[in-house]
């Protein structure tokens, strides 16, 4: 394939076995990891965790990324065919998973979407993505995912390009999350489970509070309350050599102005996180 499934548009040549452009992955999947995960949101986990199936590589490569070990080129994972995906969504169900929770899947956006194509699944199809996305290929995906768990990382181009070198970030997000809610509508929950819906994450960064007030500007000003969730995320970990801001935590000021400021714009229906999240047991040991 020619790929331009996402903004990058870098036109790499992906074929089944070989990889190419930004997220350096072939066409067929790569699973570096498949888990029952029990560190998503509540209404995602159930009483045994989300069924987190962690597909290899990216095509943002945030420089701050705590899953760099699967993020980035080079791993020994091999791609599985479509039976073979299939085989561990059924795992995963069979284990008891309250959602299948596809992470980082929009490079291999066409292979998903060929195995989820090939049974009825019993639990919520959960799209898990950086948020960096194209609307038309979100399109191909209506009616196959209940759920999308986009984050929005930026609203500002200058954190967008420093962090993650896409200053248009949010020239893309914006319009895929309302694609995202175009297909889903309002958030529905059962019993305590998300089955439907949109759940916006943003990942607050020590020293971007700017960029975080902008993000729920837009998302208050864009939705209604009982349209979306939002997860206002404290969970930032300082990766090996960060520096300047990012070489430290966010502070308890910090968080405890952004939740204010989400109150005070009128967003209340979603998730906080305390000051124990930022803690390198998040990440799964990959």
């Amino acid at each position: 394939m020619i790929c331009a499934l996402c903004p990058r548009d870098c036109h790499a040549v992906r074929t089944e076995r070989d990889g190419g452009g930004v997220c350096g992955m072939p066409s067929r999947a790569v699973v570096a990891k498949a888990m029952t995960h029990r560190w998503e949101e509540p209404c995602l986990t159930g009483e045994h965790g989300a069924g987190a199936v962690f597909f290899a590589g990216c095509s943002l490569q945030c420089g701050y990324c705590q899953n760099r070990a699967i993020s980035r080129p080079g791993g020994a994972w091999k791609p599985v065919d479509t039976a073979g995906l299939r085989g561990i969504f059924r795992d995963l169900i069979a284990r008891g998973a309250a959602c299948l929770d596809l992470v980082t899947p929009t490079h291999f956006t066409p292979f998903i979407r060929e195995a989820l194509r090939g049974e009825d699944w019993p639990l919520p199809v959960v799209w898990n993505s950086s948020g960096y996305e194209k609307v038309e290929t979100l399109r191909t995906l209506e009616t196959l995912v209940q759920v999308y768990m986009p984050d929005l990382k930026y609203a500002l181009p200058g954190p967008a390009e420093r962090y993650s070198g896409a200053s248009d970030y949010f020239r893309w997000a914006a319009p895929a999350i309302l694609e995202m809610f175009r297909q889903t509508g309002p958030y529905r929950m059962e019993r305590g489970q998300l089955v439907s819906g949109v759940l916006v994450r943003h990942l607050i960064l020590p020293g971007e509070m700017e960029n975080t007030r902008r993000v729920i500007d837009w998302l208050s000003r864009t939705f209604r309350p009982g349209d979306v969730l939002f997860s206002l995320m404290r969970q930032y970990t300082p990766q090996p050599g960060a520096a300047g801001n990012l070489a430290r935590r966010v502070t308890g000021g910090e968080y405890r102005a952004a939740v204010a400021y989400a109150q005070n714009c009128g967003i209340t229906d979603g998730y906080t996180q305390d000051a124990a999240s930022a803690v390198a047991d998040y990440t799964p040991d990959f």
